[in-house]
């Protein structure tokens, strides 16, 4: 729940500043010169990235999430097995030999979302977020039925 709320919050404060930078693109464009226009329309585009950016980061959670409570429902969720350090951190062992276990599981069933979501899970277990993601990518393209590039 806490990372729901730090989420909420976080793009709240997002869309409050993307108003204000393109309010300032705004004036910069009614003051009319041929600079100021160039400058407002610079700062325009950047609101206009992070409001699509901060959407499409918005859909992915939503899909994973309910990915989530899918497998949850089924009884699927993986169980956290992993030794963690004295502080609580995950131990990198650990994490890879649950990673070596759901990478063997998602080779065996290559078109099972579920597995490509436990897989993710494990990605981000053994902190390589950018296949994690990836990996979670690929578990919702194979729950929606769309195509999945290789």
């Amino acid at each position: 729940m806490a990372a729901k709320i730090t989420y909420a919050v976080t793009a709240a404060v997002l869309v409050v500043y993307f108003v204000l930078v393109g309010s300032r693109g705004v004036m910069l464009i009614q003051h009319g010169t041929l600079l100021t226009v160039a400058f407002g329309v610079a700062v325009l585009v950047l609101p206009v990235i992070g409001v699509w950016f901060l959407w499409k980061n918005t859909q992915f959670v939503k899909r994973a999430n309910r990915l989530a409570t899918e497998l949850d429902a089924e009884g699927g969720l993986p169980v956290d097995e992993l030794a963690r350090t004295p502080a609580g951190r995950i131990d990198r062992d650990s994490a890879d030999e649950v990673f070596a276990r759901r990478k063997a599981e998602t080779e065996e069933a290559p078109d099972d979302w579920r597995s490509w979501f436990r897989l993710a899970i494990a990605y981000h277990d053994a902190r390589d977020t950018p296949r994690a993601r990836k990996a979670m990518q690929h578990a919702i393209a194979l729950h929606d039925g769309k195509p999945v590039r290789a």
